[in-house]
């Protein structure tokens, strides 16, 4: 039998809070104390979520899947290594791109920071559908040293976990999958897109995958509305 822990509400705890900052208004406090309880209510809200997540119940992998790795053509299968949960980054880098999507490569540059990390807990992936030489030379241009990257060549994975769009164009995609007694299954993937996209908002994911936004959300600025990273920046 589960017993179920009573929380106090989130405005008991807000009010419980210490910090107090130099030149603080009393106007201030007030506004910042009823925000913090918001917060806590959301930071609730990504636990319950997280755990209906993880509560899924994961279905079958179907096909049949190859790419093209450093070493040579291996299998979803094979990019579990040791591992029993794998994690794949569909890469917006297809090969009717000369360069890759900004946006991708901003939250694969944080990744590259992390991937040896999230290699502890989990395999790790990156895919896209160009040649595998042309996403290694944008690696090296990028100063990637440690996302391991795989080109799916032939598309079949791409299209079949919704990765391609009708027009050809590329769909980021965050899956995850899991091999349990020895079978693969499909467990979760992002499925938040321009269908379920709030007005005067770009469609974006929940939870957002960037680190970029989350340090720019906590800014008056924001993330604005049209503003891209960079795929190149000068060099001291």
């Amino acid at each position: 039998m589960t017993v179920e822990t009573i929380l106090p509400p989130a405005e008991v705890l807000a009010a419980r809070a210490r910090s107090r900052w130099p030149g603080e208004s009393a106007e201030y406090r007030a506004a910042r104390t009823a925000l913090l309880a918001e917060e806590i209510a959301l930071r609730r809200q990504i636990e319950r979520v997280a755990g209906q997540r993880r509560a899924l119940p994961p279905g079958p992998v179907v096909g049949e899947y190859s790419f093209e790795g450093p070493e040579g053509p291996v299998t979803l299968a094979e990019l579990f290594g040791d591992k029993d949960t794998l994690v794949v980054y569909t890469w917006m880098f297809g090969p009717q791109r000369e360069r890759p999507c900004p946006m991708c490569t901003s939250l694969l540059s944080a990744w590259e920071g992390e991937a040896r990390d999230i290699q502890q807990r989990v395999a790790l992936a990156v895919t896209a559908r160009s040649p595998l030489a042309k996403l290694g030379a944008f690696a090296e241009e990028r100063g990637w040293r440690h996302l391991p990257l795989y080109s799916d060549a032939s598309g079949d994975f791409s299209r079949d976990y919704n990765a391609v769009a009708p027009d050809g164009d590329d769909i980021p995609q965050l899956l995850v999958f899991t091999r349990r007694d020895g079978t693969i299954r499909f467990f979760w993937a992002g499925e938040m897109d321009d269908a379920t996209a709030d007005p005067g908002e770009d469609p974006r994911g929940a939870p957002d995958l960037m680190p970029l936004w989350t340090i720019l959300d906590s800014t008056p600025e924001g993330r604005g509305a049209d503003w891209y990273p960079s795929l190149t920046y000068p060099t001291a």
